[in-house]
């Protein structure tokens, strides 16, 4: 036995030194020093010795044990400090060539005309508001004055969550009027952007998925005059001096009396165009004076306080501003498209 534990040690330390990477030395290990390695066989031999051998063979064993147990240690430190020095080299790099230019990327359209806007109103001493895209129908119509049976509220036109028609992702940004109203002292004057979804086909001016900015202003001795006046210096501040407006009657549930606001065309000039079809003009908000019903649900005095508000198209208000003729293209990003801007 002694001679078997000389060889094995003899053959373990010369194949451990002549392994070449870590799967090969795990291997030897397996082989010398596993549950079913020649050591381990050599060890099941022990019951055949006579009681005065036994220490002397096992402390024989043990030694060889712990030789082979530091050999191979030490055997993978170098084959672990070998792979390294390879990888370093692999991976060096020449500090002295010269450095590629970063490519920056493009600021949306969209954004920079929503960042141009919330500077608009923030400089009037607005205050920009998020909100939730999942709203509840009360605050999307019940508490805007659209009650049951509004066309607005009908399933071909609203993405619902749940049979009740409780649930769903918000139609327009208005809500924010309600919970402005919920949670803020008066007067208030917010502005609140966000995403809002409706089952509109996809045209040049149209997208189930947009963006609405929505404002609000409550005050004593808030008028139309005020509304129109504010919208138009809006227009002027993003679109430039003398931009053309026009402002048509019209009905919303919230607002009484109602308008929307249109811009002329920035592809034809008015004269008519596929962009604006045929009509000179491309509606770029709705808005109105705040009905006095909306004000009571809010627990504000109609006779003493008054407001107005508006919701706008931000991807119009792109389009317009950047003179984009397909609001397609805003959602595809074409990054020859956006390099432009």
């Amino acid at each position: 036995m002694k001679d078997q534990l000389a060889k094995i040690r003899a053959e373990a330390l010369a194949a451990f030194e002549g392994a070449k990477d870590a799967n090969r030395l795990d291997a030897l290990r397996v082989k010398y020093l596993g549950k079913k390695g020649e050591l381990t066989a050599v060890l099941k031999m022990m019951g055949k010795l006579s009681p005065e051998e036994r220490p002397v063979m096992g402390q024989l064993a043990n030694d060889v044990r712990a030789a082979l147990e530091n050999a191979l240690t030490e055997c993978s430190q170098k084959l672990e400090a070998a792979t390294l020095e390879l990888r370093l080299k692999a991976e060096a790099v020449d500090v002295t060539i010269p450095g590629e230019a970063v490519s920056l990327g493009h600021q949306h359209p969209m954004n920079i005309a929503l960042d141009e806007l919330k500077d608009i109103f923030i400089g009037m001493g607005f205050t920009v508001l998020d909100g939730p895209e999942i709203e509840l129908a009360v605050y999307n119509f019940d508490r805007l004055n659209a009650e049951e049976g509004h066309p607005s509220r009908d399933w071909s036109d609203t993405f619902y969550f749940d049979e009740d028609s409780r649930v769903m992702l918000r139609s327009q940004t208005s809500p924010m009027q309600v919970r402005a109203m919920d949670s803020m002292t008066l007067p208030i004057r917010i502005v609140a952007p966000g995403r809002v979804y409706r089952k509109d086909e996809v045209d040049a001016t149209h997208s189930p998925m947009f963006h609405q900015v929505e404002g609000m202003v409550i005050d004593k001795g808030v008028t139309m005059a005020d509304l129109k006046g504010t919208l138009n210096t809006v227009a002027e501040k993003l679109f430039g001096e003398g931009t053309k407006t026009r402002f048509r009657p019209h009905h919303f549930p919230f607002t009484e009396p109602s308008c929307e606001m249109d811009i002329q065309c920035h592809k034809c000039n008015g004269a008519g165009c596929p962009t604006c079809k045929g009509e000179g003009w491309i509606e770029l908000l709705g808005a109105g004076v705040i009905h006095p019903r909306v004000l009571e649900m809010s627990g504000i005095d109609p006779e003493v306080y008054s407001g107005w508000a508006f919701g706008l198209g931000l991807e119009r208000l792109a389009l317009r501003r950047f003179r984009i003729d397909d609001l397609r293209l805003i959602f595809e990003n074409d990054v020859r498209f956006l390099e432009q801007f």
